[in-house]
């Protein structure tokens, strides 16, 4: 009798703490979406690992990927779409009340009249030292080589930044026409789509931009003031994140793994992988 096919959403616990618990979650959904109605059941930040999935909140949509941190208000509603044919997998952090209400304090006083609400956001920034922080916080747990102290201030470290970095980049902009604001959005987001679903595949800004149906200095502008990083720095992080991602597993070839991920040589991946984690791609084999 052939075994059951695996749910395809599956949460696993990784610690649970007086402060904060830290989940492990699987979703292999194809492409496909966006699904019916669902509701937050808590008020969490999701990292991903690989792959990306996309919240639609009436007309407007939030796409995550490892480059954009997700924030889930409970009680929130949306619809789920995946723009890729890989799923997601990524890390949940859970703060307790208390300590969810002092991190967004720090940020945003304001939070006194609205504490239904912490997060006023959707996405936040991912930067290297967090994807690195997570990835670490992650293979420790998972290893059962982590210490419950380390792991608690670990993990509220991270939240505690990513809440940071999510306030600093969204702030309280000049405001824009909200037309213009909304096709800015959609066509980053697309850009986005595209290049979480062709990660390895080689194609130049311009093919980019005509798929798009856009100029390269348009999306350009678009994509930086609406990711913080230019459209070549988002796909190179893509890339880098993917093979430290594979690395930390351990036994990969390096110069196969290079030009899999859509680098020209071995030597451009090592440069750039150093560049961006600060160690070459060899310290992190296994590690």
């Amino acid at each position: 009798m052939p075994s059951p096919d695996p749910p395809p959403f599956a949460f696993r616990p990784l610690h649970a703490g007086p402060l904060v618990r830290v989940l492990e979650y699987r979703c292999r959904a194809c492409r496909g979406g966006p699904g019916p109605e669902e509701e937050s059941g808590q008020t969490d930040i999701v990292l991903l690992r690989r792959g990306a999935f996309c919240r639609h909140f009436g007309r407007e949509r939030a796409i995550a990927d490892v480059n954009q941190v997700a924030f889930f208000n409970r009680g929130s509603t949306y619809r789920v779409s995946h723009p890729t044919d890989c799923g997601d997998h990524g890390t949940v952090l859970v703060p307790g009340p208390r300590v969810l209400h002092e991190l967004v304090r720090e940020c945003d006083p304001a939070v006194e009249d609205r504490p239904e609400l912490p997060f006023p956001f959707a996405l936040g920034p991912c930067d290297p030292s967090a994807f690195r922080r997570h990835l670490a916080l992650v293979r420790r747990l998972t290893r059962g080589e982590a210490d419950p102290e380390w792991v608690e201030e670990t993990a509220l470290g991270l939240a505690g930044d990513l809440v940071a970095a999510a306030f600093a980049r969204h702030g309280r902009p000049r405001p824009a026409r909200p037309r213009t604001t909304a096709e800015h959005a959609d066509l980053a987001e697309a850009a986005q789509a595209v290049l979480a679903g062709r990660v390895g595949e080689r194609f130049t800004l311009d093919d980019l931009a005509r798929a798009l149906d856009s100029s390269p200095f348009h999306l350009c502008r678009v994509f930086r003031r609406h990711t913080g990083l230019t459209v070549h720095r988002y796909r190179t992080r893509l890339r880098l994140r993917a093979a430290y991602d594979r690395l930390s597993d351990g036994g990969t070839d390096l110069t196969a793994l290079a030009l899999e991920l859509g680098f020209a040589s071995h030597s451009h991946f090592t440069d750039a992988f150093r560049r961006e984690f600060g160690v070459p791609p060899s310290a992190v084999r296994g590690r």
